[in-house]
């Protein structure tokens, strides 16, 4: 089976092209182009010769055009992910997230390819209720999840109007080596390592549902292999729930316990913006296509730490600057 991935060089999208290698699909990578020729994490993966990789950009109709010829699925993933800078840029947001992935959608269209669309849990905002199945309502409390509620929104009106089959794919928080810098696990690690005894955070009572990258990736590959899956909105996460602090403590624990958490209000979210709690139902996915998580959260985060503890691996981070 020809597969594109797009967003391939990134976080997720580089630990599923992995995967998908290694299971023996054709991957085609989409990479954003740059002048630097880079094709981010890819650059240096295990099956950098196994991929036949492609740079452009999901806004290019054209360039997703192209690189979506002969393939039989996409997994999209592409976007611009970071909440802070979507509050500074929110037309960019709207112009990769909604139009990138209209641009995907188009193109299947045309070419008869099945598409997995990469959703994010921060469309259901606070939690209403708990756990959060896929009927919770959407709240769009950023311009970030306001253009994910989009493009979800668009995708199902593709399967509705032109019975294209598509999967909304909607994984809860993802965690591992390669995250973003600008994510709360690797923003800890990077302080702690770099020796840090003041650890600088934002909101600490927020709750979130932690799931280890490589779960996340086969739990793609299960809905991948699942056709009962086309038409469906699916949860990705691990039905339970820890707040920022206790994430913070435990981090701390297993790198330098005599560390302290000191609260910096230029990392708060503003207060109707923030999302207080979500927890994420996995029944769905579990009934679907038999996917479990493998990984408690302290033996994810010992994995991810090792990772970063790699002087090869750390030094693409900036520990003093906060990313937003």
């Amino acid at each position: 089976m020809k597969t594109l991935v797009t967003g391939a060089d990134g976080f997720i999208g580089s630990h599923l092209t992995e995967l998908l290698v290694e299971a023996g699909y054709d991957v085609r990578a989409f990479v954003h182009y740059n002048s630097f020729n880079s094709w981010g994490w890819l650059d240096n993966s295990h099956v950098a010769n196994d991929i036949e990789v492609i740079a452009g950009d999901v806004r290019d109709t054209n360039g997703v055009r192209v690189a979506m010829v002969g393939c039989d699925v996409v997994l999209h993933l592409a976007a611009l992910i970071s909440i802070p800078f979507s509050y500074i840029a929110p037309d960019t947001y709207v112009d990769t997230n909604i139009k990138g992935t209209l641009n995907v959608l188009q193109a299947a269209r045309d070419s008869g390819a099945r598409v997995l669309v990469t959703s994010t849990s921060e469309v259901y905002g606070t939690a209403r209720y708990v756990p959060i199945d896929e009927d919770h309502p959407l709240q769009g409390q950023s311009p970030y999840s306001a253009t994910k509620i989009g493009a979800d929104r668009i995708s199902e009106s593709f399967h509705r109007s032109f019975d294209l089959p598509v999967t909304i794919v909607r994984p809860f928080n993802t965690y591992g080596p390669r995250q973003s810098a600008r994510a709360i696990i690797p923003t800890i690690i990077t302080q702690l390592l770099a020796g840090a005894t003041q650890i600088r955070l934002g909101s600490l009572y927020p709750t979130r549902d932690f799931n280890y990258v490589t779960d996340v990736a086969s739990a793609f590959l299960s809905i991948l292999r699942t056709d009962a899956c086309d038409g469906e909105e699916i949860n990705i996460a691990s039905n339970s729930e820890t707040s920022i602090e206790d994430l913070a403590n435990e981090i701390i624990s297993q790198i330098n316990p005599t560390a302290e958490i000191i609260c910096d209000d230029k990392r708060v979210r503003p207060k109707l913006s923030e999302v207080e709690r979500l927890v994420g139902s996995n029944e769905k996915i579990k009934r679907l296509t038999g996917w479990s998580p493998e990984y408690i959260l302290s033996r994810g985060l010992k994995e991810t730490i090792s990772w970063f503890q790699d002087e090869r691996n750390i030094r693409n981070y900036k520990s003093g600057v906060y990313n937003i």
